[in-house]
Formats: structure tokens, C-alpha cells, sequence
């Protein structure tokens, strides 16, 4: 799944409006017709959640809620306390909602805090390792999604454009949140989930691991029958992407059933991020800005 995951028994509220922002004051990035910028109202939110339906449910298989089902939107309470970054195509004709073919679900450590925790924290452990960095700021990412036609590397470029911009207006150290595997049997993704233990396994300060009572070993396939080209050519496109930016993997995988999917957690500090990736979107944020 190009994604990170979703709701268990989390109350559905979809009623707080999300405050209007100046136009053009929240642009993050353009390459052509696409441009990505935050959602401005509900009305956005919606259109946003309604293409993580078509992507997750639609083509993907999830279960969700009844109400999430019955209303053809991926939503839960914390769609409410995040920020929602959206790629948006001017040359699809229509109102902005039907303009929308991408989006990332976007959620400072201040906001989460405030409100309960992190989502991935249903799956992953985060609590040691937010304990060992008191002075750094973590922002999650969840709910990455892209409509089929927009699969391509603009498309991409502009969602990490917009996550980059973001993390520096607001002052970022470090991004995490899951990424998934399709299926519920990592035994069909041993060979990339082996590569990621021995290769990219998060250690010292940023050790983090699955919660116990969902844990799966990723150590299937032994270091040296590994063959590196063949592992990543079995990976997910997300996966890849965040690894050439110098992400590391948290320790063990976890089944989501509802998605239908076997999730592993990101963790990418601002400080290891690639150069030649910093250099690409510019220090400052500044790459496809204007």
C-alpha cells in the first residue's frame, strides 16, 4: 500500500471545519498544472478523504468502519487534528474538490500530544524513542495516497516538495509513520522485509519497535542469500523513495487486517536526509516554490 494506516475503532468525526487560509499563502510547490498546497476548508478535507477511499478501498480491498463504507470516505478522529497536503491538477476541469489526485496526512508532535498521541502509535511503539529526544519535534505522516493516472515522479516530487516545506516552516527534526506491504503474510515479502532488517533497521537513539503483541519478525531470509537488487525490485514504490532519502526502519512488522496490508515504520531525521535530495528540493524549501 503507498500508505500509512488506518483505523481501529477510532470514533469517526467529520463536523470541525478546517480555517480558511489566505490563498496562496500555504503553496508548498508547481511543476506544470500540479500544485500542492494545505486543504483550505472541509469541503477539501472531504474530496481528500474521498480519494483515500477510491485508492485504499476501491482498489486496494480495506474494511472500514460501516459509517466510513456507507458514506465512500476513508475517515477518522485524527483527520480532524492533522493538516492535510494535497496535490492538485488545475487542468482537470470542474470545482477545486474534483481537482485533487494526491494527498499525505500531516501531524506535528505539539498537535498530537495535545490530543491523545500519534496514530502509528496503535502499532508501533513510539514512546521510548520520543522519550530519548525531549528537544526535537517529530511530525507523523499517514494516509498516503495517489489516484493511478497520477503515479509519476512529478507527482511524487511535489508531495515530498510539500512535506520538506512543511517540515521547515514549522520547524521539524525528525518524520516518521508507516508504510505498507500488500497482503497479511509477510512470508510473501521475505526477501525485501530480510533486506530492510539486516540493511536499514533503525538503532541506538532511534531504536523503535512494533508493539509486542503485534509483532512480526522481519528476519526471514538470511543476510547473505540476499540479493540487493532483486529485494528492492520487490519493495513497494513509497518504500524505495523514503530509503533514497536515507530513512531506517523500525524493528518488526505489523498485519494491519483492515487494509489488508503488513505495515513497517518509517524513520527519517531531518539531519540524515540525502544531500543531493536537500540540494533537489532546496535548503530552504525552495525547489518548485514559485
Amino acid at each position: 500500500m503507498t500508505v500509512e494506516l488506518l483505523t481501529r475503532g477510532v470514533a469517526i468525526e467529520t463536523n470541525q471545519l478546517v480555517p480558511q487560509t489566505p490563498a496562496g499563502a500555504d503553496v508548498f510547490g508547481r511543476i506544470g498544472t500540479l500544485e500542492t498546497r494545505l486543504a483550505r476548508t472541509s469541503r477539501e478535507v472531504d474530496a481528500a478523504q474521498a480519494v483515500r477511499f477510491r485508492v485504499f478501498v476501491t482498489e486496494m480491498g480495506a474494511q472500514l468502519p460501516a459509517e466510513a463504507m456507507r458514506r465512500e470516505r476513508d475517515i477518522d478522529s485524527f483527520d480532524d487534528i492533522c493538516d492535510h497536503l494535497l496535490v492538485i491538477d488545475h487542468a482537470i476541469e470542474g470545482d477545486i474538490e474534483d481537482q485533487i489526485v494526491g494527498t499525505y496526512r500531516l501531524l506535528r508532535q505539539d498537535v498530537a500530544m495535545a490530543h491523545g498521541g500519534f496514530y502509528s502509535a496503535s502499532e508501533f511503539d513510539l514512546a521510548p524513542l520520543l522519550a530519548r529526544h525531549p528537544g526535537k519535534q517529530f511530525m507523523e505522516l499517514g494516509r498516503s495516497c495517489v489516484l493511478p493516472d497520477y503515479r509519476t515522479k512529478r507527482t511524487v516530487e511535489l508531495l515530498w516538495q510539500g512535506n520538506w516545506a512543511y517540515a521547515l516552516k514549522h520547524g521539524m527534526d525528525a518524520m516518521f509513520g508507516c508504510a505498507s506491504f500488500p497482503g497479511i503474510d509477510p512470508q510473501e515479502h521475505a526477501l525485501a522485509l530480510s533486506f530492510l532488517h539486516h540493511n536499514s533497521q533503525v538503532k541506538d537513539e532511534w531504536m523503535v519497535s512494533a508493539q509486542p503483541d503485534l509483532y512480526r519478525n522481519m528476519n526471514m531470509v538470511p543476510a547473505e542469500e540476499i540479493n540487493p537488487r532483486q529485494a528492492l525490485s520487490a519493495m513497494p514504490p513509497l518504500v524505495k523513495g523514503y530509503l533514497r532519502l536515507g530513512a531506517m526502519i523500525g524493528d518488526g512488522a505489523v498485519v494491519d487486517q483492515a487494509f489488508n496490508t503488513t505495515d513497517v515504520l518509517i524513520v527519517l531525521p531531518i539531519a540524515v536526509i540525502s544531500g543531493r535530495y536537500i540540494n533537489h528540493f532546496g535548503a530552504d524549501a525552495g525547489r518548485f516554490a514559485s
